[in-house]
This record gives C-alpha cells, sequence and structure tokens, in this order.
C-alpha cells in the first residue's frame, strides 16, 4: 500500500526534495540552480535533479544500495569540494523522511502504512550513512590533495630551477 502511494506521488515528493536540497546553497546559488535547466549551464543542478528522482526511485523500489551509493556520490562529492559541513552535506537524505511524512500525513495513521514506513525510514537512513561515508571519502581526498599541493610548492621553493 505505501508503494503505491509513495509512486503516485512520486512527482510531488521528488520536486520538493530536490528544490530543499538547491535552496540549501548560497540564494544566488538557489536561484540559478532552480531556474537554469541546461544540463551544460547548470551541472550541479542537473546532477541534484537527476539523481535525486533516481534514489528516490531505489529507496522505494529495488533498495539497491550499490545503486544509491553511485547516485549519491556526485551529489556528496560536490557538497564535500563546496565546503558544506558533514551534517549539512549529509542532511539531504533526512530531508525525505519530513517531505514523505507531510505529503502522506492522511495515509500514514493508518496501522498497515506504520509498520511499512518504519521500514522506509531504516533505508532512508542506510542512504544517510552512506552519504555520509561518502562524504568523508571525498572530504579526504580533497585535504590529500591539497597536502600534497602545499608539499610541492614547499618543494619547489626550497629548491627553486635555476633558469640557464
Amino acid at each position: 500500500m505505501l508503494y503505491e502511494l509513495l509512486v503516485k506521488n512520486k512527482s510531488s515528493i521528488v520536486s520538493k526534495w530536490i528544490k530543499l536540497i538547491l535552496d540549501s546553497y548560497s540564494i544566488e546559488s538557489s536561484k540559478f540552480f532552480n531556474m537554469e535547466k541546461n544540463q551544460f549551464s547548470n551541472p550541479v543542478g542537473n546532477i541534484i535533479s537527476t539523481n535525486a528522482a533516481s534514489i528516490f526511485d531505489e529507496i522505494i523500489g529495488n533498495r539497491d544500495f550499490e545503486r544509491i551509493c553511485m547516485l549519491l556520490t556526485d551529489i556528496i562529492k560536490m557538497r564535500a569540494i563546496q565546503d558544506f559541513s558533514p551534517s549539512e552535506a549529509v542532511g539531504i537524505v533526512f530531508l525525505l523522511k519530513k517531505i514523505i511524512k507531510e505529503e502522506l500525513s492522511k495515509e500514514i495513521n493508518q496501522e498497515k502504512i506504520l509498520d511499512e514506513i518504519t521500514e522506509l525510514e531504516f533505508v532512508i537512513d542506510k542512504t544517510a550513512l552512506i552519504a555520509f561515508d561518502l562524504y568523508m571519502e571525498s572530504r579526504e581526498k580533497v585535504f590529500q590533495i591539497r597536502l600534497n599541493d602545499a608539499k610541492y610548492k614547499l618543494q619547489k621553493t626550497a629548491f627553486p630551477v635555476n633558469d640557464v
């Protein structure tokens, strides 16, 4: 029963989720991401829109966590590079719970659906944990790149090459 409700309300749930994710950026960026639909002019908005819809499909459907991880990777990498805190980067997954509860508030109060909602929330929580792991991997790579760059600059300063 829950699956049918989620499929029926998918468009509304996913569009609200995407909007909340995009609204987590600065006002100027958020405006641009929401208005510009060209995937080449707006790769951030395009990746978030496309991948969020696919993540939702996996969460309510197959629940293939490897695929969810793959879909989350681009979003979380972007947020790690853009210096979001871990809670800000990963918190976007939890927004989905809020939206689903708002969209299905009447239906959720039925006893049959409560068990299904609990199971769905478990899947969303697991998705958030995957997002956290991805964020930490991405931040680690960013710091390693910065460290390597600093080492390179230090080495160049310590041992300058003379042009003769």
